[in-house]
Parts: structure tokens; sequence; C-alpha cells
């Protein structure tokens, strides 16, 4: 099997391709990693959002549930007035 040598030239022209694709690759990373931290950011503003909406929402189903318990407190002891005829 003979030996083939590069020239000098071929060896920098690979050596440059070489260098290329793997800053190709390492700008692509930079990106895809980006990404994703935006899209997890997203997430979870969307879900402390939504939380704060769920709380709010339970406050306010927990005090119409107080007032109207309220309410049908003050309606048991107040029946309907019997009148009685005075004598």
């Amino acid at each position: 099997m003979p030996n083939k040598r590069l020239s000098l030239d071929e060896a920098k022209r690979r050596a440059q391709v070489v260098a290329d694709k793997a800053e190709t690759r390492t700008r692509e990373m930079s990106r895809i990693l980006e990404a994703e931290q935006v899209e997890r950011k997203a997430v979870a503003e969307k879900t402390a959002r939504l939380r704060a909406l769920r709380l709010a929402k339970e406050a306010a189903d927990a005090q119409a549930a107080a007032a109207a318990a309220a309410a049908e407190d003050g309606k048991q002891g107040r029946g309907p007035r019997k009148h009685t005829p005075a004598r």
C-alpha cells in the first residue's frame, strides 16, 4: 500500500475545514441552548401567571361561599312572623 503524503496546502485546507465544522457546531449548539432557555423562561412565566389566577379564583370562591353561608345563617334566624290577634 503506497503511503500517500499530503501537501502542506492540502493539510492546511483539511485542518481549516475541520475547524470550520467545529465552529459551526459550536454556534448551532449555542443557538439551541438559547432557544431552550427562552422556552423554559416562557413556561415558567406562564405557570406563575396561571397559578396567580387560580389562587385569586380560589380566594374569590371562598369569599363567595362565606358570604352565602352568612346570608343563609341570617335567613334561618328569621322566620315568617306569625300574627297573633290582640285580645
